[in-house]
């Protein structure tokens, strides 16, 4: 079992926008009995109602999706580009059809707030959430978003307050090492 350090989430190293972005994560909802997780390339870190929150977005076919509207707590899982096939895995087929943890070889983590995150993950942000919102097609100011929607499959955005963000010993050093070397 690797070794993770909690750390305040203002204090982060990194980009938010690489790390979601181009880096990808797992959004991973549900207890160590039971839960499903799920890639994600969509999402925001930011401060909400005077709290540290991340922002994320899941359709509603998604099996992730009744684990996020069961369970209060959530985990957003971050890895380095070695794991790039298993999230590509996680992330075109369905916790309903396989046990994606066990095919990706991850080993699933209770986390402190009830949920689950994996220990191959260099950094993990714990969330519990605090508000939802179905995304509304009358609000998309570039007519190009509805494209991302040719099936009308509105995400639901889910705003979580960050409740721990625990990082990987090594990982945490490198990044403190390469902002001062």
């Amino acid at each position: 079992m690797r070794s993770f350090v909690n750390i305040d989430p203002a204090k982060l190293p990194g980009n938010p926008i690489e790390r979601i972005g181009t880096d990808w994560m797992l959004i991973t909802a549900g207890t160590p009995e039971r839960f499903n997780t799920m890639t994600a390339s969509w999402g925001a870190m930011g401060v909400m109602w005077f709290k540290p929150a991340c922002f994320c977005f899941i359709r509603p076919q998604r099996y992730t999706f009744e684990f996020m509207e069961q369970h209060e707590a959530y985990t957003l899982s971050f890895f380095s580009g070695e794991y790039r096939p298993q999230l590509n895995l996680c992330g075109s087929r369905s916790g309903r059809e396989i046990d994606k943890a066990a095919e990706c070889g991850f080993t699933p983590r209770a986390a402190e707030n009830g949920s689950v995150f994996f220990d191959e993950a260099r950094l993990v942000i714990e969330c519990r959430k605090m508000y939802f919102q179905d995304l509304d097609p009358k609000g998309f100011l570039n007519p190009a978003i509805a494209e991302c929607y040719p099936q009308n499959d509105y995400h639901r955005m889910y705003i979580g307050e960050i409740t721990r963000t625990a990082v990987e010993k090594e990982y945490l050093a490198s990044l403190l090492y390469s902002e001062n070397p």
